[in-house]
């Protein structure tokens, strides 16, 4: 069964949604990683046990549901899966314009989404999303798994002119659009990750599974 998970974090513009030192990253995805010997799963099975249904679905990499009801034009909401932070930006018309402005395309590294495996089939589009208003992304740098930081606002005085407005990883300096779309010549190779999902209500999306039918 599915886990509905309510606004765990919403994103103020300008600020990280945690920790982007890379070593610290690491250290998280490793702790929660599958034991592979004998004697790692010997100690973690005290530690599995202690933990809700809830958490241990999370853990194992479940879908989660998130409530999207109240969520602003222009606001981001954050929730975990696979421990990984999501985000769940709702668009304004300004934002999806942009998008598809021939002047900010030319800025990206891969605008058509043509990395594959990057993204679902369905959202190999503009957007990147299944509905144009609601961008869903794993908050992962694809450089050093750093946490970019949230900046919507256009041409800040600290990443210059150009911006037009997206996710900038102040760590090593890659920059990523209001779709998740990486800059060119910035250190993140491809295009942030947006995982599979899907609506299941106009206020309810479900992480982690394209289909109320397809398997966990």
């Amino acid at each position: 069964m599915d886990e509905t998970v309510n606004n765990l974090a919403s994103t103020e513009p300008g600020k990280p949604d945690t920790d982007c030192d890379p070593a610290r990253r690491k250290i998280l995805v490793a702790a929660s990683g599958v034991a592979g010997g004998a004697a790692l799963a010997a100690v973690s099975v005290p530690f599995i046990a202690s933990m809700t249904p809830s958490e241990r679905a999370r853990a194992a990499g479940a879908p989660v549901s998130a409530d999207i009801t109240g969520l602003e034009p222009g606001a981001q909401l954050t929730i975990e899966w696979r421990s990984k932070p999501v985000w769940i930006l709702r668009r304004t018309e300004a934002m999806l314009k942009t998008l598809e402005d021939p002047r900010h395309l030319a800025k990206l590294a891969d605008p058509g989404s043509d990395v594959k495996n990057q993204q679902p089939t369905y959202a190999r589009n503009a957007y990147r999303s299944v509905k144009p208003e609601y961008l869903v992304v794993v908050g992962i740098c694809t450089h050093l798994g750093c946490v970019p930081t949230f900046r919507p606002d256009v041409a800040p005085a600290d990443i210059g002119p150009d911006w037009d407005g997206g996710y900038f990883c102040p760590c090593h300096g890659s920059k990523f659009d209001l779709a998740g779309r990486v800059w060119r010549n910035v250190p993140a190779p491809t295009n942030l990750v947006i995982p599979a999902h899907h609506y299941v209500s106009e206020t309810k999306v479900v992480i982690g599974r394209d289909t109320e039918s397809a398997a966990s």
